[in-house]
């Protein structure tokens, strides 16, 4: 059964740092493309960065470049997103996405059709 869990959300001061984790079950995260998306109170679902080949190969929203980071850690099968120097702009429902060739939302040449639950990050000024 593929599962997709996240945590490490919370609320913190803007400039302040997070690291989000997605431990995958079902299938080997590393084989796949995996991605993290964000959805913003009121806003749609926006593609935050994505990650394939291993781990070798990372794409970033421009809104986050520089200051987010996606990483695999293979031997646990997880995904992470390092984000620093966050803003306020950056509060929203952030989800973790797994690319299982069934078709779904497109984001940098993958299709995200498994899903998390998600996790809140809040950021105040």
């Amino acid at each position: 059964q593929v599962q997709l869990v996240e945590s490490g959300g919370g609320s913190l001061q803007a400039g302040g740092s997070l690291r989000l984790s997605c431990v995958v079950s079902g299938f080997r995260s590393s084989g796949y493309c995996m991605a993290w998306f964000r959805q913003a109170p009121g806003k749609g679902r926006e593609g935050v960065a994505r990650i394939y080949s291993g781990g070798v190969v990372t794409y970033y929203a421009d809104s986050v470049k520089g200051r987010f980071t996606i990483s695999q850690d293979n031997a646990r099968n997880t995904l992470s997103l390092q984000m620093n120097s966050l803003k306020p702009e950056d509060t929203a429902i952030y989800y973790c996405a797994a690319d299982l060739s069934f078709g779904g939302s497109s984001f940098a040449g993958c299709s995200l059709d498994a899903w998390g639950q998600g996790t809140l990050v809040t950021v105040s000024s």
